[in-house]
């Protein structure tokens, strides 16, 4: 193997190596995250009842790959009829059922972090595909260094999954434009495979398809003078092309319903409203199952409530449109950040890049758009796509002709990679110098940006540590059970405020979001400590 070779394949070994250790680490620390409880509970029963009745709101695939790993974990038998809600299956899972909550939370974490890892090597392709090397290694060195994928690339949840598999789907487009006929079909597996992941998805549909009509046109305008293809006949196939994608996508989405259950047994629930309108229309033509369709009613029933949101110190009701473009300049490394802006800029203002712009760009304005009009102000996990993306854009910095672009590019990949680094292992609360670092996050957002619910094992360790004996009272958010992991604490809302004296522990998005009593408890208590940056630590 030439030396050069060797040196670059060495190069993608280390980033995604490094990736992994900082996964694996996270993924071995923190505790259950919200909605983890939830998914990997649903994805024990498609194991064991192959039902679809918990967790409809979201279509089965990314629960099925967490219940690859769950096989390993020997997770006890679940009750068909279980009376609770999934929250509560969750919670019945994890600690009632006699499993160890850490093994059967690796297990399930496990196959979404060899998924992580698995992308990285299609954000390398891609970009060295528009690039060439160097523009691969730029790319894969801002994925592999991202504090947000590094922290939802470690847990048991969709939102990875299914923007990977959108990546992947929007390459094999790409890669279409010289050999239709091998990766069309493999990107319209991809695409179902996002699709049947999470139904965020779908306002990519119509770009890709376009594009598989794209690059079909294109693979036949490029084909030897001698073997020309009449007009009419490229229609045709280009037309063929967009459909058969499409066509491809929902038979992924159907065989993933009919594996979770093969007899498709769904009850649309009682009252669940349907919005009418174009809207509604859209939903009622959906070629998918009738329990996609609900979920995704279900989820526009949930856009419809008022919820809690928290940006910049100040707490608020309902959504706001600038909220994640502000998150994701609180949450992205600054290098990052000017490598995102520098390669977006190249691929439109580079004329070769031009037509790979429409591969990378529009869906990542597409979808950053849809999510801004969301109705939860919850975290950058929304818009989890655009590290991946973005990455892509990023490497054909490459491509510009100035000696000092390369130099400048490896810097901020550096800066970037030192950033990560400064965070490691709390990757989920990581926020970027220019407001604060790590430790000052929760003075800017909360949820699932800094406090998830995941650090209740490093909460039980600080106060056995440094707090034995005393009082301890908590207020916790999250899905973990705080007496599972020895933590005796009691709620300060059960007594008079001037009877709780001791040590007070709250998460920090209770604090965030401070009612009035709570305030009055903080007003009088004083900060002493914290655990994991995302709770805070006080002495009444």
């Amino acid at each position: 193997m030439p030396r050069r070779r060797l040196l670059y394949l060495l190069a993608v070994v280390a980033m995604l190596g490094q990736m992994a250790f900082a996964m694996i680490t996270t993924a071995t620390q923190q505790t259950p995250t919200i909605d983890e409880p939830v998914y990997i509970a649903t994805a024990e029963v498609y194991t064991q009842q192959h039902s679809l009745r918990f967790n409809p709101e979201h279509p089965p695939l990314g629960k099925l790959i967490l219940a690859t790993g769950l096989a390993f974990a020997g997770v006890a038998r679940l009750d068909p009829a279980y009376p609770g809600s999934q929250t509560a299956l969750g919670r019945h899972l994890l600690y009632e059922s006699g499993n160890n909550p850490f093994r059967v939370l690796l297990a399930a974490r496990l196959p979404v972090i060899l998924l992580t890892l698995l992308f990285g090597l299609v954000v390398l392709a891609f970009a060295r595909d528009l690039a060439g090397p160097v523009g691969g290694l730029i790319a894969l060195g801002l994925y592999a260094f991202s504090p947000d994928v590094i922290a939802h690339g470690s847990l048991a949840t969709l939102d990875v999954p299914a923007a990977g598999l959108l990546l992947t789907a929007f390459w094999l487009a790409w890669r279409a434009r010289e050999r239709p006929h091998r990766y069309l079909p493999l990107a319209g597996l991809a695409l179902g495979g996002a699709l049947a992941t999470r139904a965020s998805a779908l306002p990519a549909v119509p770009i890709i398809v376009l594009l598989a009509a794209l690059s079909t046109w294109h693979a036949q305008r490029t084909r030897p003078p001698f073997l020309p293809t009449p007009l009419r006949r490229r229609l045709l196939t280009s037309a063929g092309a967009l459909i058969g994608t499409g066509l491809i996508a929902v038979a992924v989405v159907w065989v993933v319903y009919l594996i979770a259950d093969p007899q498709l047994r769904w009850t649309t629930p009682p009252r669940l409203p349907h919005p009418g309108g174009l809207k509604g229309l859209a939903v009622d033509w959906l070629p998918f199952p009738q329990a996609y369709r609900d979920g995704l009613l279900m989820q526009f029933k949930f856009e419809r409530q008022t919820f809690n949101g928290f940006l910049l110190g100040q707490a608020y009701q309902g959504n706001l449109w600038y909220y994640l473009p502000a998150a994701l300049l609180i949450k992205t490394p600054l290098g990052m950040l000017a490598l995102w802006l520098a390669g977006a800029l190249t691929m439109l203002l580079v004329p070769r890049l031009r037509a790979a712009s429409l591969y990378v760009l529009p869906v990542s304005a597409v979808l950053l758009l849809v999510a801004m009009t969301g109705a939860r102000d919850y975290g950058t996990r929304y818009v989890i796509f655009l590290p991946l993306f973005l990455a892509v854009a990023a490497g054909t910095v490459a491509l510009l002709r100035f000696r000092w672009v390369r130099p400048a590019a490896a810097v901020l990949v550096l800066l970037t990679a030192a950033s990560s680094l400064r965070t490691f292992p709390f990757y989920l609360p990581y926020s970027n110098e220019a407001f604060g670092g790590t430790a000052k996050t929760h003075t800017n957002l909360h949820d699932s940006n800094v406090d998830w619910g995941q650090d209740l094992a490093r909460l039980s360790r600080k106060l056995k540590t440094d707090y034995p004996g005393q009082k301890i009272w908590l207020i916790y958010k999250g899905s973990g059970v705080p007496a599972y992991y020895g933590i005796t604490a009691a709620h300060p809302y059960s007594v008079p405020f001037d009877q709780v004296h001791g040590i007070l522990v709250v998460s920090d998005s209770r604090i965030a979001l401070a009612s009035p009593k709570l305030r009055q408890l903080l007003d009088t208590s004083t900060p002493i400590d914290q655990v994991g940056y995302s709770m805070t630590i006080y002495k009444r």
